[in-house]
């Protein structure tokens, strides 16, 4: 039986993911760090994008969401050292540590979004550092030296897997009859609320839903550095994310991916003016929106005509 579009997708990305993890070993590491810190920034634009693309919202607290899976999702780790076969806990601690994030953002999410616009993007952006302040003063998390020692779990094959299943599972969604209550609420949330959309429920299944992949890009990200720094997720690297989605087209899946590849290349190209680079990102998003408002990545394709 023929399997629909998405699936073979999902299908094809798994196999490439497992192929991938295969060769691992014989390539050069500083490439292999590199590549899967290309599929976590996937991870997370594509996880943001249903919320400030899809649904309309404007959250800055998405580093807060990766931080708290990030951080639990080590710690489990660390728990098991010693124990025989700790690797193939790796997707419990995973899925752990999305799932806090999920719980996190369902506490953030039902009271703030009946907000709106800059008052949303304040209360998450204050939601990311409260995150960060309560990681720089736990001392059962390394307070502000760090969490060091977590096992090194994270591969390209675990890396491009989630971020494959991540796009499956977003776009299904939004494609799905449930969905389309977020692209209702993006265009015109009073009109959907009249035509029997929920519209508090719909933005808070989106806020929940990319917070637990955040969570989970967290936790890759923590097995694949081996140590966390609350300075890690301060609002600059929500601002990276946010930035990733506008560039690539808010709402546009590809667009962002593609945008997600570019801005995590981006700095390994810049590397002898990495102090410039949030400059140059600040000019690079103010000619965006007087060049191309729609996103980079955005393109219209004219229909043929008979």
């Amino acid at each position: 039986m023929p399997l629909p579009g998405a699936k073979r997708w999902l299908l094809l990305g798994l196999a490439l993911a497992i192929l991938a993890s295969y060769f691992a070993p014989q390539f050069n590491r500083y490439y292999l760090g590199v590549a899967i810190d290309v599929g976590i920034a996937i991870v997370l634009a594509t996880s943001l994008n249903l919320i400030n693309g899809h649904t309309g919202q404007f959250s800055l607290g998405h580093a807060g969401f990766m931080a708290v899976g990030g951080y639990f999702s080590a710690w489990i780790s660390l728990k098991l050292v010693g124990v025989a076969h700790a690797e193939w806990y790796f997707p419990l601690s995973l899925l752990a540590g999305g799932l806090l994030a999920a719980v996190v953002g369902l506490m953030v999410g039902i009271p703030s979004l009946r907000l709106k616009g800059d008052y949303l993007a304040i209360v998450t952006l204050g939601f990311g550092e409260i995150i960060r302040v309560i990681a720089q003063n736990t001392e059962a998390i390394g307070a502000a030296s760090g969490l060091k020692g977590i096992p090194k779990h994270t591969g390209l094959g675990w890396t491009f897997g989630v971020a494959a299943l991540t796009i499956y599972v977003i776009t299904s969604l939004v494609n799905s009859t449930y969905g389309r209550g977020f692209i209702a609420v993006h265009d015109d949330e009073i009109a959907a609320e009249s035509n029997g959309v929920n519209t508090t429920r719909t933005k808070v299944t989106a806020f929940v839903t990319g917070a637990f992949f955040a969570g989970i890009a967290g936790g890759l990200y923590a097995h694949h550095k081996t140590f966390l720094s609350p300075t890690g997720f301060d609002w600059l690297k929500s601002i990276d994310i946010v930035v990733m989605v506008i560039l690539g087209g808010m709402g546009r899946t590809v667009g962002v991916i593609a945008a997600a590849i570019l801005l995590t290349l981006m700095p390994e190209f810049l590397r002898g003016v990495a102090e410039y680079r949030m400059i140059f990102y600040a000019l690079l998003i103010i000619f965006l929106m007087l060049l191309r408002p729609n996103g980079l990545f955005s393109f219209k394709f004219k229909r043929r005509t008979a």
